[in-house]
């Protein structure tokens, strides 16, 4: 039983973390049924139908298929590591972070391992984990920090993209600049034939759920017909969709809603948090992104500022740099340290260097550009 209980705490540490916070401050402020109006279920419904959606994109094949399609195409480890770096990029704009690094890691260690030195292997992964965070940073269902952030200062168009696609903009360029430094040895690619055919009618109906999904998010549909189609859809295809949900990151918004609500009917807390904030949010929410991840991150200091462009370039900006920065990245950690012959110290060292690289780049951008 201990060794079970310790097991799920490492896999859910943030969960149990925001658990934890938000059981202690019940201490200030007792259960009520103010709590309801704390959480903001805009959020957390398109959320899940968001993950289901891309649940169901990774099980229909559709980002395998497109994956082995184009790196079938690249003539040496440099090309290939562009390739990879941009597929991640764009992909997770849509499909969010999680899912684009779960779908086209697999594939980066599938063909690279024993192929190339463990270094450059480390490499091409580190500037795919780069990507995904960074690309998914350009649309508000790119990642959960930015669905929240969307919904919760009822950003528009206007708001919202002047903020975040500058900052993608150069990141993809000191992407593709990073991708030059990775060998450009011969490299010949080869995929065994696949037999089955893609699932169009499958495909084609979470391209539609997608498109509901987005109507949603852009308030021009109400939340209750999405997810009602999500789950009927479902249902009707293939309910393991509906298993994969990380259903502890929704448990996780709402640990951290209770407890950033409770912290606000803290006067002194709440002044004092405010003030730290002050004219500082972005680098506030980088720094602490660092600790505790950007997505509870987003949630915690939101409750104590209104400065909302400068808290989404913080968080999404301050998923870079440390591993659990952005939980995302911990995907790719656990992947590659599943495969035989890794070197963790390595893989570690190169993410690290090329995480803090980026997170000054960027960050310096962002402050001389006026972006936060």
């Amino acid at each position: 039983m201990k060794e079970k209980a310790a097991a799920f705490v490492k896999k859910e540490l943030v969960f149990c973390i925001s658990l934890l916070l938000a059981l202690a401050s019940m201490a200030f402020a007792p259960p009520s049924a103010a709590y309801l109006s704390y959480i903001d279920w805009h959020t957390i419904l398109l959320l899940f139908c968001l993950m289901a959606v891309a649940a169901g994109f990774s099980r229909s094949g559709l980002l395998g298929a497109l994956s082995r399609a184009i790196a079938g195409r690249a003539g040496s480890l440099r090309g290939l590591a562009a390739l990879l770096t941009l597929l991640t990029f764009f992909s997770s704009m849509a499909v969010t972070n999680d899912v684009a690094l779960l779908a086209f890691v697999p594939l980066t260690l599938a063909v690279l391992k024993g192929n190339v030195s463990e270094g450059r292997l480390a490499a091409v992964l580190v500037l795919q984990t780069a990507a995904a965070n960074l690309g998914s940073m350009a649309t508000p269902v790119g990642n959960p920090q930015n669905l929240y952030l969307y919904s919760q200062y009822s950003m528009g168009f206007e708001e919202f993209f002047p903020t975040v696609l500058p900052i993608a903009g150069v990141s993809l360029a000191l992407l593709l600049l990073a991708c030059l430094c990775v060998g450009a040895s011969p490299l010949a690619i080869s995929f065994p034939e696949k037999k089955e055919a893609l699932p169009a009618g499958k495909c084609a109906v979470y391209g539609v759920l997608f498109l509901l999904c987005l109507l949603s998010v852009f308030r021009l549909l109400p939340d209750a017909v999405t997810l009602a189609a999500v789950l009927l859809a479902a249902l009707a295809m293939d309910r393991r969709v509906l298993g994969q949900v990380d259903y502890f990151l929704l448990l996780t918004f709402l640990c951290f809603f209770v407890f950033a609500g409770n912290l606000q009917q803290l006067d002194a807390a709440a002044q004092a948090i405010s003030s730290a904030m002050a004219g500082r949010e972005f680098l506030v929410s980088a720094a602490v992104s660092q600790v505790v991840s950007n997505v509870p991150a987003a949630v915690m200091l939101s409750a104590f500022t209104e400065n909302g462009r400068a808290l989404l370039a913080g968080v999404n900006v301050g998923g870079l740099g440390t591993p659990v920065a952005s939980l995302a990245s911990l995907i790719t950690l656990k992947l590659y340290l599943n495969s035989p012959g890794a070197r963790a110290g390595r893989y570690l060292a190169l993410f690290l260097t090329v995480n803090f690289i980026l997170l000054f780049l960027l960050g310096t951008f962002v402050l001389v550009a006026g972006l936060a």
